[in-house]
């Protein structure tokens, strides 16, 4: 019992995504650039709304959240893949292993449940946009952002806890750049099918619910952009729902890509394209999305701009 606990304590070895070769150093440095993109995007969002009274509403804060989430997601995974690659080493300690585990299943998790919620503050501000600020008041968005924090959280300290209890022998390496669970999961050494299905069948709920609660907010909102007889509104309506649209089509399409496919229907490769695009093309998406889209939000960049350059 002792041999086996001191194999499974043992460090991992982080196959990574990049080696030796002059393209791999190319793309490593794209991938770093992508990573600071995906840092100042997501810390510039955070602090405006953070900063500017004009976007202290239920919707922008929970878009705070949103990126506070991408935020921690790329430096879950980014900043330990480029120093092991940088400096040559490949391990990861059975603990850090486990942290990054529960961190990115948790931040995952959280941005399902925050995506399908901020669907429902769309419906609301365009299906009853003047009961909006009692249907969604700042308490409303509290309990939203806490619930998908503390939801994910508990589901990720769940399989967390599971998997570091099963026993690890033969060989270390994980197939990926961190340790994703069906990554990590390849290497248990015992029969884990009981595990796995009820593992798959929850991930299935937890994508399957969200998506269903988007869907139908919605279809609520297609018919009552239908039903509006101004052009304007209809075209104001689109552009309201059009950035939440394309984060949600984004994130959950890399999602269902990376986890609604047996063990079977899986390869390394296939796992670490989806891996690449949901923590870090998603998370650097995101924010571009959100500012580049939003009138609100480049108001108020103007209006900080503004005021820091005449205080100057």
């Amino acid at each position: 019992m002792w041999l086996r606990n001191q194999t499974s304590l043992a460090d991992f070895i982080l196959e990574g995504l990049f080696n030796d070769s002059p393209t791999h150093l190319f793309l490593f440095c794209l991938t770093m650039m992508v990573f600071l993109v995906a840092l100042s995007g997501n810390t510039l969002t955070i602090l405006l709304i953070c900063v500017d009274h004009g976007l202290h509403t239920p919707m922008y804060f929970l878009l705070s959240q949103l990126s506070l989430m991408d935020l921690m997601h790329v430096c879950t995974t980014i900043p330990k893949m480029a120093t092991n690659y940088l400096s040559g080493s490949k391990s990861i300690s059975f603990l850090g292993c486990a942290t990054q585990h529960f961190l990115y299943l948790s931040l995952g998790g959280a941005e399902c449940l925050l995506l399908a919620l901020m669907s429902y503050d769309r419906y609301v501000a365009i299906c009853h946009p003047l009961r909006y600020t009692v249907l969604m008041s700042r308490k409303v968005g509290l309990m939203m952002a806490l619930t998908s924090w503390l939801g994910a959280s508990l589901n990720s300290l769940i399989h967390t806890v599971i998997l570091i209890h099963f026993p690890f022998c033969g060989s270390r390496k994980i197939h990926h750049f961190y340790c994703e669970y069906p990554a990590v999961m390849k290497l248990v050494c015992v029969d884990v099918t009981v595990y796995e299905t009820t593992a798959y069948i929850s991930t299935i709920v937890l994508l399957l619910l969200p998506i269903i609660l988007v869907s139908t907010s919605y279809g609520f909102i297609l018919h009552s952009v239908i039903k509006m007889r101004s052009a304007g509104s209809k075209r104001n309506a689109f552009a309201t729902c059009s950035s939440h649209l394309t984060v949600v089509s984004l994130w959950f399409g890399a999602c269902i890509f990376s986890y609604m496919r047996t063990r079977s229907q899986r390869t390394p490769l296939q796992d670490k394209v989806g891996s690449v695009f949901y923590s870090i093309i998603t998370p650097t998406l995101n924010p571009l999305i959100y500012t580049l889209r939003n009138k609100d939000v480049a108001k108020a960049l103007r209006r900080v701009l503004r005021r820091d350059f005449i205080s100057q």
